[in-house]
């Protein structure tokens, strides 16, 4: 069993900065692409930002310049999101995600339960 668990959203003004964590935890054998991923109310789930085992970062364009992703490498199970200059438009419930590859070489995808974040203006 795997879990996926987020921590550190919150409310924010606009122009100010959150950090989100995320941990993988259980049984596998190794984790490939880390990510995290956004819905907001009436809106599809859409992707914020991506990093592999090997540190190659993707972003959603609406993000760039402002997000960070990272992946500590000395627990390769844990992604974190560094959010400056956040906008109303970033709020959303926020998830991560964690592709993991388990003992018998299977790759599944694992998501948390999400942590909001609420920017006001």
């Amino acid at each position: 069993q795997v879990q996926v668990v987020e921590s550190g959203g919150g409310s924010v003004q606009a122009g100010g900065s959150l950090r989100l964590s995320c941990v993988a935890s259980g049984s596998f054998l190794s984790i490939n692409v880390m990510g995290w991923h956004r819905q907001a109310p009436g809106k599809q789930r859409e992707l914020v930002a991506t990093i592999t085992s090997g540190g190659i970062t993707n972003y959603a364009d609406s993000v760039k310049g402002r997000f960070t992703i990272s992946r500590d490498n000395a627990k390769t199970n844990s992604v974190y999101l560094q959010m400056n200059s956040l906008k109303p438009e970033d709020a959303a419930v926020y998830y991560c995600n964690a592709g993991v590859i388990s003992r018998r070489y299977l790759h599944t995808d694992y998501w948390g339960q999400g942590t909001q974040v609420t920017v006001s203006s």
